[in-house]
């Protein structure tokens, strides 16, 4: 199975001049906790709701803040035509929960997420994937 089968593809797309009060709305409206951030058609980051509240509040950085400061400006994504079982086994290996979804033209076309990949069949997978991200580690640990 790839990526395009069981992707999301009703995606919510923040911009880096737009503020951490709108990125928070459209989590809200959308029910999401992660937005992609693009720019002139690009994909140039992702912002989570924990980006907004350690990298935004913690920090004293008011809901007028732009995106672009709280970002991560590194993305992780993946391929509409890459299997699942490739992907999965990568979200394990970065210890993520969900990745935007290019075309081989690097456009966005979706987002996966664990849900999305466990609702398809790959259950297991899945949670292999989860045991993976679940160890301490990871770009947002609180452990150094």
């Amino acid at each position: 199975m790839r990526v395009s089968e069981c992707m999301t593809t009703d995606v919510c797309i923040a911009n880096p001049d737009e503020t951490l009060q709108d990125a928070a709305k459209m989590m809200a409206e959308a029910d999401a906790g992660v937005l992609p951030v693009g720019e002139n058609d690009r994909l140039v980051g992702m912002i989570t709701d924990r980006d907004i509240a350690v990298r935004g509040v913690a920090e004293g950085k008011g809901p007028k803040t732009k995106v672009r400061e709280v970002m991560s400006a590194e993305v992780k994504y993946c391929f509409e035509d890459e299997t699942i079982e490739d992907v999965l086994r990568n979200m394990g290996d970065i210890k993520v929960r969900r990745l935007p979804v290019l075309n081989r033209d690097k456009r966005l076309v979706g987002i996966i997420s664990l849900g999305d990949l466990a609702t398809s069949g790959m259950a297991t997978e899945s949670g292999n994937a989860l045991s993976s991200i679940s160890k301490p580690g990871g770009e947002h640990s609180q452990k150094h």
